[in-house]
């Protein structure tokens, strides 16, 4: 008796020691896992060919004393016998509503997959919602749960909206899908001084990474093969992994995963994490929740004892507020000294990231629309009394320590004639070029530079539109961005791009049937880089293209500014 005492206490207790072995234990069924913490039941679907888990719990609730804390997983109780069989409630934030109980993940592998198989595995991590301006998202806080999610920030967004199993029925060979959420905005990414001495930083990139370990852990259960997991993201989601790519200094000690594929990376201002910046957002912020002048507690532990509404509800009356109101994204990822101890752009030309292939690209319009949307006429570029001034605001509220002496250099490589005489024309392809489109070149190429596989994509598509996150409708079902229908010639671009993306997957190398032509790694000609044009055959042929010298020049003068940029 004392020794089934003591197994069964043993069963229990082992999800609290994190850094142990998984426990083997046998699956009952194709579609009952058994972890150490809980059994989850997942939903077979015969007609798709595939098993689901889903709202699977990876973390702790990060609530009340857990705030602005590392996660804990996996989880320290048991939760028994789950039906995982319905995405997880959204990340709350002040950008859109949600729960706070939100450390899930999710599981697609394909029916009568078993622990013998070692498929390999790909772990998507989400966007944000659609780039609303700053001083309306308050507004739309409610609606977030029903728009599609487009990209560019850490703020909002969820894995129910991502649905892969068309993805992976087009696929050659069988793969293990995954899918995770983390904290967002206020909730994941706040930082500041009383952060730094008392909680966690970059809690939404922890969340992510002990997702990562989960699947290290555990994946084998599903039929995953852990020593073949290529991370993939788009637009916050590329950009996080950007970050994972850098992280610790660019250590692959952890070996969390083996390849990378970015949609639109995002390089978003990353502020030291007790700078001006931080602390004067943090100040803010607990100001308008009333906890700055607290007598007898600090700010962050008044906090900390709010409801999650009076926290969003300040966060929100932030977003609003002058200060605020040219910014699109407050909260992201800052410089902790641990986890993310330089600037992307730094790292990545020091060659301080993790030895993998990559697969990354962009969009032909990726910076239209987001200004235009933006209250405030002097930082929105399609305002009728726009100039030169309102594109340099409008950029300044993305990057804080962007100058205009350095503004006025760099528009001078984006001369107004270039674009119909166009100040909002001009503006969107300064800011694409430098949140997205340079970001992806950086990183294929610093890949390529250090002798590893690294592919390079152009999306293009003048009949559905080519902007930020458009891209995605070739994914996932009902990611259509726009009210225009995909014709033929949309249907078999996508059905290639699938193929491209999910070879890469699961051999490493992007390649498609149907005569498709061949996608060769990023190599470098006196005509620039060379990358891989996907548009659909009303618009040309897909097929290899040259980046172009120009483009490359642009690039290499906005990475030169890198310091000035805190990027």
């Amino acid at each position: 008796m004392l020794s089934l005492l003591l197994l069964a206490t043993l069963a229990f207790c082992g999800p609290l020691l994190s850094g142990s072995s998984p426990l083997n234990v046998p699956r009952q069924d194709t579609h009952t896992i058994s972890l150490d913490y809980g059994t989850f039941v997942g939903v077979q679907d015969d007609a798709s060919g595939y098993v689901s888990w889903k709202g699977i719990r990876f973390a702790d609730a990060p609530v009340g004393e857990l705030r602005w804390r590392a996660p804990i997983s996996p989880p320290s109780q048991n939760v028994g016998t789950v039906n995982a069989d319905t995405f997880p409630k959204s990340c709350v934030s002040s950008a859109q509503s949600g729960s706070e109980d939100c450390l899930f993940l999710n599981v697609f592998s394909p029916i009568g997959t078993t622990a013998d198989d070692t498929l390999p595995v790909t772990i998507w991590i989400h966007g944000t919602v659609d780039h609303l301006p700053s001083g309306l998202r308050s507004i739309y806080v409610q609606l977030t749960d029903i728009l599609t999610p487009k990209g560019g920030g850490f703020e909002s967004g969820s894995s129910k909206h991502f649905d892969p199993i068309l993805l992976m029925q087009s696929s050659a060979k069988p793969f293990v899908f995954v899918s995770l959420q983390y904290r967002l905005g206020d909730f994941g990414f706040m930082a500041g001084s009383e952060i730094e001495s008392d909680g966690d930083l970059n809690a939404g990139l922890l969340d992510q990474r002990a997702a990562l370990r989960w699947v290290q852990r555990y994946i084998h259960l599903f039929g995953g093969d852990a020593s073949r997991v290529t991370l993939w993201g788009q637009s916050g989601g590329a950009g996080s992994i950007m970050f994972h790519l850098m992280a610790n200094g660019g250590s692959s000690g952890e070996s969390l995963f083996h390849a990378a594929i970015g949609d639109s990376p995002s390089l978003t201002f990353t502020p030291p994490s007790s700078g001006d910046y931080a602390n004067g957002l943090f100040s803010q912020y607990a100001s308008l929740a009333k906890c700055q002048d607290t007598s007898s507690t600090s700010a962050l532990t008044c906090l900390r004892g709010l409801s999650a509404s009076k926290l969003t509800s300040a966060g929100q009356n932030l977003i609003a507020s002058q200060l605020r109101l040219d910014t699109l994204y407050n909260w992201a990822p800052v410089l902790d000294g641990n986890l993310i101890q330089e600037g992307p752009v730094e790292a990545f030309k020091a060659g301080r990231f993790a030895r993998v292939p990559v697969l990354f690209g962009a969009n032909t319009h990726e910076g239209s629309s987001w200004s235009a949307g933006i209250p405030d006429p002097d930082a929105n570029t399609a305002s009728s009394g726009a100039t030169e001034t309102t594109v340099y605001n409008f950029l300044h509220g993305q990057w804080d320590t962007f100058t205009q002496k350095s503004f006025d250099s760099m528009s001078q490589l984006y001369p107004l004639s270039d674009y119909d005489n166009s100040l909002d024309e001009q503006g969107a392809q300064m800011y694409g070029e430098l949140r997205y489109i340079c970001t992806s070149s950086m990183i294929v190429g610093q890949v390529k530079n250090v002798g590893l596989p690294a592919y390079h994509y152009h999306y293009n598509n003048d009949h559905l539109g080519d902007f930020h996150k458009y891209e995605l409708q070739a994914m996932f079902p009902g990611e259509a961005s726009s009210d225009v229908t995909p014709d033929d010639d949309d249907l078999a671009l996508f059905d290639t791009m699938r193929q491209y993306w999910t070879s890469f997957i699961t051999d490493g190398v992007p390649q498609a049937m149907d005569g498709a032509p061949k996608w060769n790694q990023v190599s470098v000609s006196s005509s620039g880089s060379r990358r891989m044009l996907l548009q659909p055959a009303s618009d040309g042929e897909v097929g290899m293209e040259n980046v172009g010298t120009d483009m490359a020049h642009r690039c290499n003068a906005w990475h030169a500014l890198a310091g000035e940029l805190q990027v």
